[in-house]
């Protein structure tokens, strides 16, 4: 069964019904129109999947509602019907942008094959984006270094479940490729990949690019439009940065994840969502929680699979895969021309710190290809232009490095020496280091510490 809203625009009141009955058995959801006008109105209220669309219509030409259709929501199929098709109106209306062209009288159930696979084609199509953003930057998951095998045998697990999964570490390090991974390796993988950036929105918008909104709902809000959990139905919706969602929203989201259903802003209908959410953050949730900034209740409900992204600086011996993997990328994306570093110069980047983590290495690497007239990039090069990223050197003081940063790094070495004095028991080494447990637990959550057993 599929929840697709289908849109019927024909001036034929027994064709409308009969099309819409025959829709409504199949299970899609259906509304119609008689006239140009009201074409207009349904597409911009009701946000359809697809159009049937008459071509002779009382007010007008069904194929202008179609240019207007291409150029203003140009991701809608529009199938065109016409009970006095010629081959010439056909082409007319394919150049047009319809998906396909059929003559009535209408065979159901060649119909509901047409309107089946432009459906699943649109479907197919951002899917195929989606995977083509996801070749892109999947490198990021690259590496060698027990962390990633960790990683990558902890994502083989929790893909095929449906356990929603909760993503945390620090900007940078590709929690945004853990989520695709996961929508990859699951039984959702045909279905969309929906992803949002919570952090990104305006406040007083997130609501409606959750769960959409109707028409009117707000000022501004001139047509109906789809939220993310509508464009999610079957498959995974990846909510970026939830750490920074507003209190209020957060309620409504816990409602829809316990109930499985949603009503835009500004609308009564509910509507039934199949959605598994995956979650991310650089954030600390549990101090938020005890900070009274996020629900306990709505953080048990995302965290039922817990993932961490190691930083790149626990497992610098994949520096060198990486860099060559995105030298090699932007060499053809800017089309320089080969470039190849050196050891000397793999070496150069395995000694800089990385606080932007993977991000921040892919964007050298592109910076260091552009600004290389030569084949290859040694040593001297990448600490020329690179000289503003942070070198790590023996001793705690580092030459540009901002005192939060090295007060952090004293922590860790300390309480990872404390740990190892201790051999990993957490309330011995607090006692040893005058500190409450559970400040403890934060400071080794914050700190990305790994202990025996992790």
């Amino acid at each position: 069964m599929s929840s697709a809203t289908i849109l019927v625009v024909d001036d034929e009141k027994n064709i409308r019904s009969s099309l819409s009955r025959s829709l409504e058995i199949e299970g899609y959801r259906c509304v119609t129109a008689d006239s140009v006008a009201g074409a207009l109105e349904a597409v911009r209220g009701e946000a359809p999947d697809l159009v049937m669309l008459d071509v002779k219509l009382p007010d007008g030409d069904g194929l202008d509602v179609l240019r207007w259709m291409k150029r203003e929501h140009a991701e809608i199929p529009v199938i065109v019907m016409s009970g006095h098709g010629t081959i010439e109106m056909a082409l007319e209306a394919i150049r047009a942008g319809a998906h396909d062209f059929v003559e009535k009288p209408l065979s159901t159930e060649k119909m509901l094959i047409t309107i089946g696979n432009a459906v699943r084609f649109e479907g197919q199509r951002r899917e195929l984006r989606d995977l083509r953003e996801e070749l892109r930057e999947s490198s990021e998951l690259l590496g060698r270094a027990p962390a990633m095998a960790r990683l990558r045998e902890t994502i083989a697990l929790a893909a095929p479940s449906q356990g929603r999964v909760l993503i945390t570490g620090e900007s940078g390090t590709g929690k945004e490729l853990v989520a695709r991974a996961i929508h990859t390796g699951s039984r959702r993988s045909q279905a969309p990949f929906v992803k949002l950036n919570c952090a990104a929105i305006p406040a007083e918008l997130i609501e409606s690019e959750l769960f959409g909104h109707e028409r009117g709902a707000f000022t501004g809000a001139h047509q109906a439009r789809k939220g993310k959990f509508e464009l999610a139905h079957k498959g995974t919706l990846f909510l970026d940065e939830i750490g920074d969602m507003r209190m209020d929203v957060q309620a409504k989201l816990l409602r829809a994840l316990q109930e499985g259903e949603i009503e835009r802003v500004g609308g009564s209908r509910t509507i039934a969502v199949d959605v598994r959410v995956v979650a991310a953050t650089n954030q600390d949730l549990p101090e938020r929680i005890a900070d009274g900034a996020f629900r306990e209740d709505l953080y048990y409900r995302l965290a039922v699979v817990p993932i961490r992204v190691p930083p790149l600086r626990a497992r610098r011996e994949d520096i060198p895969l990486l860099a060559e993997t995105f030298v090699a990328r932007a060499s053809t994306d800017n089309a320089t021309g080969a470039r190849r570093l050196t050891a000397d110069a793999l070496e150069a980047l395995a000694a800089f710190d990385w606080p932007g983590n993977v991000r921040e290495l892919r964007n050298a690497c592109e910076r260091l290809v552009i600004l290389t007239p030569q084949e290859v990039i040694d040593g001297a090069r990448v600490r020329l232009l690179l000289g503003d990223a942070r070198p790590v050197s023996g001793g705690l003081w580092r030459a540009g490095v901002p005192m939060r940063e090295l007060l952090a790094d004293a922590e860790r070495e300390i309480i990872t020496a404390a740990l190892d004095a201790h051999g990993g028991h957490m309330t011995q080494t607090a006692e040893s280091l005058g500190l409450e447990r559970s400040h403890l637990y934060k400071k080794v959550r914050a700190l990305d510490i790994k202990r025996e057993g992790d």
